[in-house]
């Protein structure tokens, strides 16, 4: 049976491994992407968006991410586990930031917990970091404040901007951060972020120089048909699939060709 992955590993591929991490919100999900090998699942606040259909990440509480986790962690994963702090766990107060991000390992079963921002919340991280949790931070598009952002756009575009985005990971870092996920940020950016820092970087939009890549698993899996950003590569087309195994399912039940003999229990 393969060891499960701890946080010194995850920092150890770092120039030596890229790290692949997905993200899950359901057992069933969970056991494959598991199969698969990646290194970490995310249980990421996009579940608001990829699972009950919000066009944001703004409406996830606490409470849900919780279940979310646990429904992930229940499958006893190899991958590195991490719960993604939802819009208002943390922002709030430092002793809030604390509580909830505890929740994540003591209810929910993960190993580490994700949070958005930088300079602004470092106190949140260091007393997360001190109360014995494990962080990533998210740096560059960061989805909990699209509307201050005016909307899903890339981030560090523009000397000023990328300077200031280089000292907030620089900061984080100091912070005690593991990891890093760099959102929708020029290559040549997160190249030179990737290169400053000594932990690992993992990119979502953010060119290939980073230290691991992250997708949504629905999108790589191509289950919607709507939506298909410019950085997300499909290496399925699962909603074709998908839809003809339930159109099939309907022709036969409607036929009255399923169930046929072998479905069924005999005396």
């Amino acid at each position: 049976m393969k060891k499960p992955l701890s946080l010194i590993d995850i920092l150890n591929k770092k120039g030596t491994q890229r790290i692949v991490m997905v993200t899950s919100y359901d057992s069933t999900m969970a056991k494959i992407v598991d199969a698969a090998g990646v290194d970490i699942i995310l249980v990421g606040d996009s579940a608001g968006m990829v699972m009950a259909g919000g066009d944001s990440t703004l409406g996830v509480t606490m409470d849900q991410m919780v279940y979310h986790t646990q429904c992930v962690s229940r499958v006893k994963p190899t991958a590195f586990l991490v719960g993604d702090m939802p819009f208002l766990s943390f922002q709030t107060s430092v002793p809030d930031a604390v509580r909830n991000a505890g929740r994540f390992l003591q209810e929910g079963g993960a190993k580490a917990v994700k949070l958005e921002g930088g300079t602004r919340v470092l106190e949140q991280i260091k007393a997360i970091v001190r109360a014995d949790i494990p962080v990533m931070g998210h740096l560059g598009l960061t989805p909990q404040s699209v509307h201050a952002f005016g909307g899903f756009k890339v981030q560090g575009r523009g000397e000023d901007a990328a300077r200031m985005l280089k000292e907030n990971a620089l900061a984080l870092q100091d912070a005690g951060v593991f990891s890093l996920v760099l959102e929708c940020v020029p290559v040549d950016v997160a190249k030179e972020v990737t290169e400053a820092l000594t932990i690992p970087t993992i990119g979502i939009g953010a060119g290939p120089h980073c230290d691991g890549q992250v997708l949504v698993i629905q999108d790589l899996l191509g289950m919607s048909k709507e939506f298909k950003p410019r950085f997300v590569k499909r290496y399925a087309e699962l909603f074709d699939t998908i839809r003809d195994a339930v159109e099939a399912y309907a022709g036969e039940v409607r036929s009255g060709t399923f169930p046929s003999e072998e479905y069924c229990f005999k005396d």
